[in-house]
């Protein structure tokens, strides 16, 4: 385990992988034939890396806590983050680092394919619970924890609970009935979502607020998103407008740090929901999950960022 710095206002725990993003004209139909590129660019990827870079260029106190492998990507992901001045602490594993293939339509339709999932790390639990008692030291300062889908966050669950830090949470496309996701909606303060996956998103937002979280949002693309208080009270913010999608990949990521930040700062639910609005736009305008990667494209060259 190596950390760059210690302490941060934000502490984000979750996957950083390397993704190679085709844009095809439409998702290819489920059966054999061949389909042109329209472009495509090899990145970092990964919710918990969106999320990172965008608090960084927010101007907030931040560390990354992912999981990386022993492989060639592992170094490219690593050294494009340090690049954009997100401080990173990893946790290292044998063998493959997360990669995916993701095929993006002119919509915003994805299709992402996991080429690699890198191990679980080691399960042995020592100081009271938490797999990594550094990261206690880490949460001894923070005011918010991101715990992002994973393994790792999951293990993590029980030590970052004892530390009393505001736990904040992703759970993109829920279905409502996944049981991977039960340990992070029982233990977030602050859960966030898109409306894919829910028939009634509002209903489980009020339910959410019902069983003890202080905040539910859900981001419902070009149409805004809605927020649901402790007094279960509904916030609604429409989209900020963009002149021109360059790619949907990572939106919901800044949207939820610029909410993050917001809320940090003092803003209320309305103001914090404009707020991630706003930053949402910034990821929308690159080929990359924040715009801090486009300089790094250039200057890190080929076989870290940029067009494969």
């Amino acid at each position: 385990m190596h950390s760059d710095r210690p302490g941060s206002d934000v502490v984000v725990c979750g996957p950083a992988s390397w993704n190679h993003v085709v844009r095809v004209a439409e998702l290819p139909a489920p059966r054999p034939h061949m389909v042109l590129a329209d472009g495509d660019v090899e990145t970092v990827g990964g919710t918990s890396a969106g999320k990172a870079l965008h608090l960084v260029d927010l101007g907030r106190s931040v560390t990354l806590h992912t999981v990386l492998g022993g492989d060639v990507h592992a170094e490219r992901i690593r050294a494009a983050l340090t690049a954009a001045d997100v401080p990173l602490r990893v946790c290292r594993v044998p063998g493959a680092s997360e990669r995916h293939l993701n095929l993006m339509d002119p919509h915003g339709g994805r299709l992402s394919i996991y080429l690699d999932v890198p191990e679980v790390p080691d399960r042995g639990l020592p100081d009271g619970g938490c797999p990594d008692p550094g990261l206690r030291e880490q949460l001894a300062g923070a005011r918010a924890v991101v715990l992002d889908l994973s393994e790792h966050s999951r293990d993590l669950i029980d030590g970052v609970r004892q530390t009393g830090v505001p736990i904040w949470t992703d759970l993109h496309d829920y279905d409502g009935s996944s049981e991977f996701h039960r340990p992070f909606i029982d233990a977030a303060s602050y859960v966030f979502m898109n409306a894919d996956g829910l028939d009634d998103p509002f209903a489980f937002m009020h339910t959410l607020v019902a069983d003890g979280a202080d905040l539910a949002v859900c981001t419902l693309g070009a149409q805004g998103a809605v927020a649901v208080d402790d007094r279960h009270e509904v916030h609604r913010v429409p989209a900020a407008p963009v002149a021109e999608v360059v790619d949907t990949n990572g939106a919901g990521d800044a949207f939820m740090a610029g909410f993050l930040h917001a809320h940090l700062s003092g803003s209320s639910t309305p103001q914090a929901l404009r707020a991630g609005a706003q930053q949402a736009v910034r990821a929308l305008t690159t080929v990359h999950l924040s715009p801090l990667l486009d300089k790094e494209s250039s200057r890190l060259g080929e076989g870290y960022l940029g067009h494969a």
